[in-house]
């Protein structure tokens, strides 16, 4: 069976757009796969939960029980990517927890390929969790995400040791529409005459960009 593969989408501080970032992920994967299984370990709102019940169990890690249930359902080469949205107060818990139990090592074993993206910014606070991820994920699987919604700056040099992944910020009024609960990435794209709109190149290109850090993350584990 090829490789399974877990995306992590995550960040150490709130409004990060990692919610966005995982819906986005979670319905190419379902449109390019036929199915997906994403977890969300926010709890806050808004989360993944609101826009894509359909496909989102709610997670837990504040003890022992919830944390072996998520492991438990990662772990599995069944052929079906996992999402987790991170909440940023579950960071420093999530990632303490994957060291202590050799996660990395495990997964490997085991044909799954954790994969994650991480929505930097360039406050001390993100640039340390960074810091103490890439010495902790292997290179290639630690994606550098840019979220131009979020960010006020260039990121710092020490982010370029890591591949990025561009989320080009919309105008004010298609991020408002965008983030009402019932809208569909897919949906647009299916629905949508027009392929030149700012929009529908906004998710093509995005769905691109996931598309080709699964193959050549997933091609160097067959």
């Amino acid at each position: 069976m090829p490789a399974t593969p877990v995306y992590i989408v995550c960040s150490p501080r709130p409004q990060s757009g990692k919610t966005l970032l995982a819906r986005v992920l979670s319905e190419f994967l379902l449109l390019k796969n036929g199915q997906v299984l994403a977890f969300d370990v926010t709890l806050r709102e808004p989360s993944l939960l609101d826009f894509l019940p359909q496909i989102t169990e709610t997670a837990s890690i504040e003890d022992t029980y919830g944390k072996i249930q998520l492991m438990d359902r990662v772990i599995l080469n069944d052929g079906i990517a996992k999402v987790i949205d991170l909440g940023y107060y579950s960071f420093d818990e999530f990632f303490k927890m994957s060291e202590e139990i050799g996660f990395l090592k495990e997964a490997s074993r085991r044909k799954v390929v954790p994969i994650v993206l991480y929505c930097a910014e360039g406050d001390r606070v993100s640039m340390r969790a960074y810091d103490a991820l890439r010495r902790q994920i292997p290179r290639q699987q630690l994606i550098v995400v840019e979220n131009e919604h979020v960010l006020r700056e260039d990121l710092p040099e020490l982010y370029s040791r890591s591949r990025h992944l561009r989320i080009a910020a919309l105008p004010a009024f298609l991020k408002t529409y965008i983030e009402r609960f019932s809208f569909s990435f897919t949906g647009y794209l299916r629905q949508e005459k027009d392929p030149s709109t700012e929009l529908y190149q906004w998710i093509r290109r995005n769905y691109y960009e996931l598309r080709e850090i699964e193959k050549e993350l997933l091609m160097q584990r067959s």
